[in-house]
């Protein structure tokens, strides 16, 4: 998958935030562009990977950058194009 698919998320010492940039210091995770991966590490991979709890304040935040997402990707993959 495409790197620019891919959004970062940072622990730092204010807490757990999307980093658009990439260029955030701290321990760092990647999530597809996608609602459901992003409710499946908020269920807890997202929070083991950056070896952290998410608080209630962080929770918030990402959840509500979660709902800006698209349920699926609307790119069509080389595969899917030849059972069009």
């Amino acid at each position: 998958m495409p790197k620019r698919q891919l959004i970062r998320i940072v622990r730092s010492p204010v807490g757990v935030r999307v980093d658009l940039t990439g260029k955030l210091s701290g321990r760092g995770a990647y999530l597809h562009n996608r609602r459901l991966c992003w409710k499946r590490g908020l269920e807890g991979a997202l929070a083991h990977a950056l070896k952290t709890e998410i608080v209630a304040e962080s929770r918030e935040h990402l959840q509500a950058y979660l709902e800006t997402l698209p349920e699926e990707s609307g790119e069509i993959m080389a595969d899917e194009t030849s059972t069009m």
